[in-house]
């Protein structure tokens, strides 16, 4: 599938619904994270894919990489699916692991 068609594709699962996955909640309330649901949300409307996962074993599902609200950088794996969004993880990139743009990774 094409990006641009997949983008729509989380898009308006999103609106329908988002539901999170236990371990993107842990993530979220992480106290050196604190990752809120609009941030979330902002990221789904504004952000950009940078990696993308056809053959994920939970269906298909995708890197998300944005400028949050709060002004910091907030990646969110998510997957579409027909009557919601799921959010399977999100965290704040770290340049240990991502370069300054924080959509590319580090080469080990």
């Amino acid at each position: 599938m094409e990006i641009k068609s997949f983008e729509y594709l989380i898009k308006q699962s999103a609106e329908k619904k988002i539901i999170y996955s236990v371990h993107a909640l842990d993530e979220m309330i992480a106290e050196d994270e604190m990752i809120t649901k609009d941030e979330i949300r902002y990221i789904i409307s504004g952000g950009e894919i940078i990696e993308d996962y056809p053959e994920d074993k939970r269906g298909h599902s995708c890197l998300m990489s944005g400028i949050s609200g709060s002004n910091r950088p907030v990646h969110v794996v998510c997957a579409p699916k027909e009557d919601y969004l799921a959010i399977i993880t999100t965290y704040l990139p770290s340049l240990t692991k991502w370069e300054s743009d924080f959509k590319t990774r580090r080469k080990k």
